[in-house]
């Protein structure tokens, strides 16, 4: 395991991938324990969402699932045996070669070897010394003082008897080690893995007769056997394996039988036990070629393990692995750490409400500054004008309201955009392809759900460009081709560029993604127009691994189609072009040498794009009018030998080769390294082969129009995928909108007109009276008397 596969196996796409996960070390069963003491419960909790993942965790001993109690979610499994002790054994003896010679015996049954001691001097100036060393999983300091106290009782001189943890110093102590004793009489669910690095060492063993030991070991061959109710049997053995001090020549002879037999010793049971899960754990589609029984595997592969295989394993790497396991270990606490300190922002936990609390109010604090801010910004330009004629205000508000969708900010990936000739998208669902996406301004990203989206990236939504996706069913169904309806869907308001292309993060798995020399010489070609209307791919059917005996195009299509991709494209053509009488046949795709596109990663003109998914759209109608009922009430499809959500997804892989090769597209493979180009299926050799007429621009386009008259006037009540695949266009349609639009047009004309004549024919108030403007005021004399008296009378 490592942190990107378990992020990446928890995420989409890859949540429905069996998994199954082998734990040969106990590293990480340790950090588990210490989590737990110090409360860190969490942490224990993160990993055991790791390990529920999966779906089978198999442990090469019974031992290691005990260890692992903590995190076991019922996917456990034992299938005993491992080439691990071999492989680490060999290793060992490689780095640290011979050292200190010691014995070793078996402390359980000290008083067993007791005799030993009549051939060992014990005198402080002899190397002859008789050494015990006592190997157990007890690392507590009270068990070492006990075996002390049980050897001084049985008279053993101090010193002898030590004491040793199987996890500090195994592997130095057999090394070191004449003989090896074991010494537990509890019957085993498996082999031991102590006894076989102790014979991978070249050591003698001597073991109680259990059966899963006698089932490995024969007496006196590769190691010496004693019945556990009888110790005096065991004492009978050590005095015939010692001889003065030394090994018997027999000992040696059983120890280098038992050497060459240990390394491969349980192979056939693991094989077959690991063919056994994959049979039940693995269901297999139909482009993968079923795997032969456990029983069929041949009998040289169940004899010893591959051991040429573990020559790509450098052996500076062995003396580091549990160091890299431990810093592995330590960068997930650091990284749980840090999210655990950002996410409470104190020292002390807050209460989790509380922290939900508060960002539910921030998040409407910053909604409402949005809003408000909007508005201001709506509200700045707003300034007082001269209103003029009602016809003057009617023109500028109309055009005004038609500029309202251009004045959006476009952003730095759109600009880039706009003087590419080129634009290739990359459809993706799920978090767990987020590594196989390019962020240049060459790629775009499609996210195929809402979920998953890549936070800060210029990606398309694809469900809010085609409402179909939003269902899982039809999401699963067309997996990467749903992304070619919803770029098509009103195409001009999100791509401006006049050659498209996608590219299968798949494809940048296997790193079969294009390099910047190969975009670069496929961006030179297309500005060149070096092959006009042409194709360019660049992942090819002859080196696919469903590929491997280099199969013609429809027994390719076959044999990863359940044998029915023949029978499949006869009956959607004839039903797409409603043929009456039987057709058997199908388009021809001749062997010629050539290749042909997989895995939906190629370059077209955005012109023929359309016309592509214009003959698409029919017939992936046809297809799931064929496959609906059937595949949506019980999962089975004839395209699949088993139950597969994907279904006729394979036989869209390749659609694209049969629409380009009979519309008389020219086909160019282009090497993703190196950008060299080679046409593909020239012209010359497809004279008499294409059916032009059937895939014909003029056909196709009478055909998609007469399903638009069909959707738009009759309004059909069955179930059809066809109109939600993509826009409904037809001349009638035009007329309709053209007619709509004029009567809405002239309907704000006459509701103007009638407002401005309302506003001229508006009644008006006649007026009370003249004005009469009085004189102006004089100083009084004798003459102002006379007028005014004059004016009174």
């Amino acid at each position: 395991m490592n942190e990107v596969t378990c992020y990446r196996f928890v995420q989409e796409p890859f949540k429905s991938v069996p998994l199954i996960w082998t734990i040969h070390e106990r590293t990480l069963a340790t950090r588990l324990r210490q989590y737990m003491s110090n409360g860190q419960v969490e942490l224990v909790n993160d990993w055991k969402k790791i390990f529920s993942r999966a779906t089978v965790v198999v442990f090469p001993n019974y031992v290691l699932p005990m260890l692992y109690s903590a995190c076991d979610a019922g996917n456990y499994f034992v299938i005993p045996g491992s080439p691990v002790e071999a492989w680490e054994a060999d290793n060992f003896m490689v780095l640290y070669g011979d050292n200190l010679r010691l014995w070793l015996e078996h402390a359980l049954i000290l008083q067993a070897l007791s005799p030993l001691f009549t051939d060992f001097p014990f005198d402080t100036n002899s190397s002859s010394h008789l050494k015990i060393i006592i190997l157990s999983g007890d690392s507590t300091g009270n068990y070492s003082v006990a075996v002390e106290a049980i050897a001084l009782n049985l008279r053993y001189p101090r010193g002898t008897v030590k004491h040793v943890v199987v996890d500090e110093d195994a592997d130095s102590v057999l090394s070191m080690a004449d003989l090896v004793i074991y010494g537990s009489f509890l019957e085993e669910q498996s082999f031991p893995g102590i006894l076989i690095k102790a014979m991978c060492f070249g050591k003698p063993i001597i073991a109680p007769d259990l059966s899963m030991i006698r089932k490995y070991v024969d007496d006196r061959v590769n190691g010496y056997l004693f019945p556990k109710e009888d110790i005096r049997v065991l004492t009978q053995i050590i005095l015939q394996v010692v001889s003065k001090g030394k090994l018997s020549p027999l000992a040696h002879k059983i120890a280098s039988v038992g050497q060459r037999s240990a390394k491969n010793l349980m192979v056939l049971d693991t094989i077959e036990g690991y063919a056994l899960l994959l049979e039940n754990v693995l269901k297999l589609p139909s482009e993968v070629a079923p795997s032969k029984a456990a029983t069929e595997i041949p009998h040289n592969l169940k004899e010893e393990w591959q051991w040429h295989q573990f020559k790509a394993i450098a052996e500076s790497t062995y003396p580091n692995r549990t160091l890299r396991t431990n810093r592995f270990l330590d960068k997930v606490e650091r990284q749980w750490n840090h999210t655990q300190t950002e996410s409470s922002g104190a020292e002390t936990a807050p209460d989790v409400t509380f922290i939900y609390s508060i960002w539910e109010e921030e998040k409407y604090i910053q909604m409402v500054n949005t809003r408000k801010r909007r508005e201001e910004e709506e509200l700045k330009d707003r300034t007082d004008q001269p209103r003029g004629t009602w016809e003057e205000v009617y023109r500028n508000a109309k055009r005004a309201d038609r500029s309202r969708n251009d004045l959006h900010e476009r952003d730095d990936g759109e600009l880039e955009r706009t003087g590419q000739p080129l634009s290739i998208y990359e459809p993706y669902f799920g978090e767990g392809t987020w590594p196989f996406l390019h962020r240049t301004s060459l790629y775009r990203g499609l996210g195929l759900s809402t979920k998953g989206r890549r936070p800060g990236a210029d990606d398309v939504d694809a469900p809010s460009r085609l409402p179909l996706l939003n269902n899982p069913y039809y999401r699963d169904i067309l997996g990467e081709f749903g992304a070619f309806f919803a770029i098509a869907n009103r195409i001009d308001r999100i791509h401006k560029n006049a050659w498209i292309g996608f590219q299968s993060w798949r494809a940048t798995a296997r790193k079969e993604g294009l390099s910047k020399t190969a975009e670069s010489a496929l961006l030179e070609a297309i500005q060149a127009r070096r092959h006009g209307d042409a194709l360019y791919f660049w992942v090819r059917m002859d080196m696919d691994p469903r590929n491997p005996l280099q199969q013609d195009f429809w027994s390719f299509c076959d044999a990863i189609n359940a044998g029915n991709c023949k029978s499949t494209f006869s009956e959607a053509l004839k039903k797409m072009y409603g043929i009456k009488h039987d057709l058997n046949s199908f388009p021809p795709m001749p062997v010629d040498g050539d290749t042909w596109s997989v895995m939906h990663s190629w370059v077209l003109p955005t012109r023929s794009f359309l016309e592509f998914v214009m003959f698409s759209r029919m017939f992936v109608d046809v297809l799931d009018a064929q496959m609906y009922d059937e595949h949506h009430q019980s999962g089975q499809c004839y395209l699949s030998l088993s139950k597969d959500k994907h279904c006729y997804s394979r036989v869209l892989e390749l659609l694209v080769n049969v629409w380009a090769y009979h519309s008389a597209r020219r086909m160019v493979y282009v090497d993703p390294k190196t950008g060299m180009m080679q046409e593909q299926h020239r012209m010359k050799s497809r004279r008499g082969q294409m059916w032009v007429k059937w895939f014909s621009y003029t056909t196709l386009k009478s055909m998609d129009e007469d399903l638009a008259e069909e959707s738009d006037s009759d309004h059909p009540s069955r179930r059809w995928l066809w109109p939600s695949t993509g826009e409904v266009l037809w001349q009638g349609v035009y007329e309709k909108e053209k007619n709509l639009r004029n009567r809405e047009k002239e309907k704000r004309r006459q509701q103007s007109k009638d407002k401005i004549s309302r506003i001229r024919k508006r009644a008006r108030q006649k007026t009370i009276g003249k004005y009469v403007k009085p004189p102006p005021e004089e100083v009084e004399d004798s003459s102002s008397t006379v007028i005014t008296a004059r004016l009174l009378r």
